[in-house]
């Protein structure tokens, strides 16, 4: 594809003298752009299509990177790569050694700061603000949030502290979604239209300037003038949630009109105290099947641009198991409740949300209240489950460790995406939960490897009366060789002194490995936490012991194995492969698994000796 203007944009620079034709053409090349490569690799589309103009505007009229541009999350930064010299290299976005999917400055001296997870850009932004200014360099940060991100309480945190120190800051609201505020009848359309004029600030800003010069009475008529207006604003706007915390508020704004979008910013820049401008954007813009189903196309695997992304319904994976399996605890016991911060499709929630609405919670983005709020149904008697991918919940650990775990409440923790996850790169890995939860007292924590493990571990856990969790991989099993047995551990004897010995996932390779070279024992742990007695007393009859185990190593089960078995004396050889405490770049999981020494062949070399 012919990307006449695109291709010439190495920094951000090159598009501020563009025509108004000319930037036209840019947009609807980002696009073709975008859509191309999404295809091809997978990724964020429907968010990154509505944020074109946004992002070509936010560049002509800031200066990156001497002005930290931060995107909240960072998966709509993907035309913000291709302004800041990585067309060339857009390609590899999403693949092993290629461009993040989100935002990094490994990559790029313009991505300022690493972002994955959502509701921090405001607080990472003004941090990066008052830094510039105590140093006394030149430039300013911005930090660009989408309306989802509005559920977080961080964002409000942020706000809040800000407003306070009346610091000149600039907030960009994207809203793609949901209404802020609505400005009621013909007054208001009119007056929003003179505020966005640059003449009204003119004029409001040598106003200011010639009543302080006033000797005397000049502040006394400044805040006079001030009351009036707010007065006569309020009830015509009503106000809104952004100006009770002291920041100007703009908007809205069409976030698909370049010349509105530049004249907003210049404006912003201008003001002496926080702004938010809220810019209304239209997600998957451009774009027919995204635009009409967002939801769909905000994140997708490869697929074929003319005919759109079509799901493959016939997959089943561990999340499809859980909510199926839910649904039918669901079905006889009403105490049962349902929770997820804003991920009820990823967590295969979307059928139990239909059958028992009353049952089921959506707390938006906010993992924290979801913790305490899921405490708080276990002490009135309900039974929830907090469904929650395994890298998000390590933003409740305080609220599991305070409000769960002290009372031993029986909250049951589903974690999905434990382990690796792939192409979503180091800040969506699930490789820390299995170390964060068992340094928890009161936690049980299981790691079944098949649907059928899972299934009944779910139906199992309606009896639990403490804390617990269930932490199972993306996607779909490798196949059905693992029934549940009930056991805390199984062992499959080959009468060998040296064992394997891993959980979860892991377990389909070892096994395999096992049976190539029948040279070793297995045994696959089904209750990982706490460690069972009779595991430990199992394994000291062993001369070896090969531990696999798709986490990070520290405070790892096999870190806790070892000391125990110490303790009680073993002298044998212990070999413990995990990942070492390092965070996991984007790859295929096939590609990770093999990288840590957790696929079927490097399990075998192990066996091997090599």
């Amino acid at each position: 594809m012919d990307y006449k203007i695109l291709s010439t944009v190495k920094t951000p620079q090159d598009i501020k003298s563009l025509t108004k034709s000319e930037l036209s053409l840019l947009c609807d090349e980002i696009r073709d752009c975008l859509i191309e490569t999404v295809s091809n690799n997978g990724g964020h589309l429907a968010s990154n299509l509505g944020t074109v103009e946004l992002t070509v505007a936010l560049h002509r009229i800031f200066d990156s990177p001497a002005d930290a541009i931060l995107f909240d999350v960072g998966h709509q930064s993907y035309t913000h790569k291709l302004l800041t010299g990585r067309f060339e290299k857009f390609s590899t976005i999403r693949t092993e050694g290629g461009l993040s999917g989100f935002m990094n400055p490994k990559e790029s001296k313009h991505d300022y700061y690493v972002s994955g997870h959502s509701s921090n850009c405001i607080s990472a932004a003004y941090g990066i603000y008052k830094a510039k200014a105590l140093k006394g360099e030149n430039g300013t940060a911005v930090a660009i949030v989408g309306d989802g991100a509005m559920t977080g309480g961080m964002v409000y945190e942020a706000l809040n502290n800000i407003g306070a120190d009346n610091s000149k800051f600039i907030v960009v609201l994207n809203d793609n979604k949901m209404s802020i505020s609505k400005n009621v009848g013909a007054i208001a359309r009119h007056l929003n239209k003179i505020r966005l004029k640059s003449g009204y600030h003119n004029f409001k800003f040598e106003f200011s300037k010639f009543l302080n010069s006033i000797p005397i009475i000049g502040d006394n008529l400044y805040r006079f003038f001030y009351r009036i207006k707010k007065m006569f604003k309020n009830l015509i706007y009503h106000s809104n949630i952004f100006e009770g915390l002291g920041f100007n508020y703009l908007g809205p704004v069409d976030g698909h009109d370049i010349s509105s979008l530049e004249n907003v910013f210049n404006i912003a820049k201008r003001q002496t105290k926080p702004v938010l401008i809220h810019v209304v954007t239209v997600k998957g813009k451009g774009y027919s099947f995204a635009e009409s189903d967002p939801g769909t196309y905000h994140g997708v695997s490869n697929f074929n641009s003319n005919e759109g992304f079509i799901t493959n319904a016939d997959k089943i994976t561990y999340s499809d198991v859980f909510g199926r399996t839910l649904c039918q605890i669901a079905e006889k016991d009403d105490s049962v409740c349902a929770i997820t911060a804003a991920m009820s499709a990823g967590t295969g929630l979307v059928n139990f949300e239909k059958k028992f609405k009353d049952r089921f919670f959506d707390v938006g983005i906010a993992e924290e209240h979801a913790v305490t709020f899921s405490a708080g149904l276990a002490k009135g008697g309900m039974k929830p489950y907090f469904a929650v991918y395994s890298s998000f919940l390590q933003r409740g650990f305080d609220q599991l460790v305070h409000d769960v775990a002290i009372s031993e409440l029986p909250v049951r923790f589903c974690i999905d995406r434990a382990g690796f996850v792939g192409e979503d790169g180091c800040t969506h890995q699930g490789l820390f939960d299995v170390s964060f939860l068992t340094s928890v007292p009161n936690m049980t924590v299981y790691s079944p490897t098949s649907f059928d493990e899972l299934e009944k571990i779910l139906l199992n856990s309606l009896s639990f009366n403490s804390p617990l969790a269930i932490r199972y991989p993306r996607g779909t099993e490798k196949c059905n060789s693992f029934e549940y047995t009930g056991n805390d551990f199984d062992v499959y004897k080959n009468d060998s002194k040296t064992a394997v010995i891993t959980y979860g996932r892991t377990a389909f390779n070892a096994l395999d490995a096992v049976n190539t070279e029948k040279n070793a024992d297995f045994i696959k742990i089904n209750k990982i936490y706490p460690i069972c007695e009779d595991l430990c007393n199992a394994l000291l009859g062993y001369d070896k012991i090969l531990f696999f185990e798709e986490s990070i190593k520290s405070g790892s089960i096999g870190e806790k194995l070892l000391c125990k078995l110490n303790f009680k004396g073993f002298k044998g050889n212990f070999v413990h492969i995990a990942v070492d405490n390092q965070f996991v770049d984007c790859a295929s999981t096939s590609a990770q698994l093999r990288k840590y020494n957790l696929d079927t062949e490097s399990i075998i070399e192990k066996l091997r000796g090599n």
